[in-house]
């Protein structure tokens, strides 16, 4: 009971950074902000994503559906704009 009350801190702890990271990278492609900090933001919620995989908070496939939504939206926005 004690490691799961551990285990269950520490995945709340990544899920919500990993939320966070995408809001931020999400809010940027909407909000059309410089190209180079989009892409940036982007790319570490890329990463975060993947790490929560790794660490058994995610399933791959969860996470892999996340960043091609994430993804998806971005080529959109540089479609639109370029």
């Amino acid at each position: 009971m004690r490691q799961s009350l551990v285990r269950r801190a520490r995945n709340r702890a990544i899920n919500s950074a990993v939320k966070t990271y995408v809001r931020k990278a999400e809010r940027q492609i909407t909000t059309g902000d410089a190209a180079g900090e989009t892409e940036a933001s982007v790319r570490e919620a890329l990463r975060q994503l993947d790490k929560a995989v790794t660490k058994g908070v995610l399933h791959k496939n969860n996470a892999a559906r996340r960043k091609s939504r994430l993804m998806h939206k971005l080529n959109a926005t540089k479609a639109t704009g370029a």
